[in-house]
């Protein structure tokens, strides 16, 4: 089973236990997070195309670490003017594995706090 997700304005093909590099997220290394923009799925041949996105479809992942990314140079030049311009960049990214994938229709986990709430009811 895999799914193609938009994490941060890109688009990944990820599946489960996969570790993906995206642009820097909100949260903390530990955190899980879910992503409800799952564009197409694919459940062992079965593909669903989402219009833009599937409805209940979600992607859950772990935050792993924050890091930077290898340094790459901009460098400008104007023959013969003079003129020389060096520049560095190191983006902020953000390493996470991909817990599970949740298909429309399927019943989430249960927590303890939803069973309990359930059982009081």
């Amino acid at each position: 089973m895999y799914a193609i997700v938009e994490i941060a304005g890109q688009q990944f093909k990820v599946s489960k236990d996969q570790k993906v590099y995206v642009h820097r997220l909100e949260g903390k290394e530990g955190d899980a997070i879910t992503f409800a923009k799952v564009l197409l799925l694919d459940d062992n041949g079965n593909v669903t195309i989402g219009a833009p996105a599937i409805e209940g479809a979600s992607v859950e992942a772990k935050v792993l670490q924050h890091l930077k990314g290898d340094k790459v140079i901009v460098f400008k030049k104007k023959r013969r003017k003079g003129y020389k311009v060096k520049n560095g960049h190191r983006q902020s990214l953000t390493q996470i594995s991909i817990s599970g994938i949740t298909a429309p229709g399927a019943k989430k986990k249960a927590t303890k706090k939803a069973a309990a709430e359930e059982a009081a009811e």
